[in-house]
């Protein structure tokens, strides 16, 4: 261990002291920055697996309608029929502090009827009843999704902020 090149005077050992008690709160106030970002990662994290088991579900059977109605109806029948989309929709994206991460907000908002036969953007006598239900399923999913999308964002970039501050935490112990 390599040693201090330190004058022995009064005022040398004042400065030192000062020093090292500005060391020692700054690293319990890191500590304690990484003790509470991992209890919201923590949070994020069950929140994620949460969302994700749910769209998982919610998309097989969005995607196992669409397979039905894809094979009683033809490819240019499908294709003809999901060509015009019914409704539009707007995102809108900000930023949020998060235990001094700015992590994304992502807001989606539709115009449009959201269910019923007016978000459908074709005929009913032309598709497959399993086509209507795989709409109607996506359309519903696709909040889940963003949504999904934010909080595995948020988790990855706290997860290297936890990081970051547990290298700054060991550097002070160490």
């Amino acid at each position: 261990m390599s040693g201090l090149a330190v004058n022995p005077t009064r005022m040398e050992l004042r400065r030192l002291k000062a020093r090292l008690k500005t060391a020692q709160r700054g690293h319990k106030l890191l500590k304690d920055k990484s003790d509470e970002m991992v209890r919201r990662f923590l949070s994020y994290v069950k929140e994620n697996k949460r969302l994700r088991e749910e769209t998982e579900t919610d998309l097989a059977e969005a995607m196992k309608s669409f397979t039905l109605a894809k094979a009683v109806m033809s490819k240019t029948e499908l294709a003809e029929t999901l060509c015009m989309p019914a409704r539009k929709a707007s995102v809108e994206t900000s930023m949020e502090n998060v235990m001094g991460v700015e992590v994304p907000v992502v807001q989606i908002a539709f115009d449009g009827a959201a269910s019923g036969v007016d978000a459908l953007p074709y005929s009913l006598v032309s598709a497959a009843s399993d086509l209507d239900t795989a709409i109607e399923k996506i359309n519903e999913l696709m909040e889940k999704l963003l949504r999904l999308a934010q909080v595995e964002k948020t988790c990855n970039m706290l997860a290297e902020e936890i990081e970051k501050n547990r290298r700054r935490v060991n550097a002070l112990e160490y």
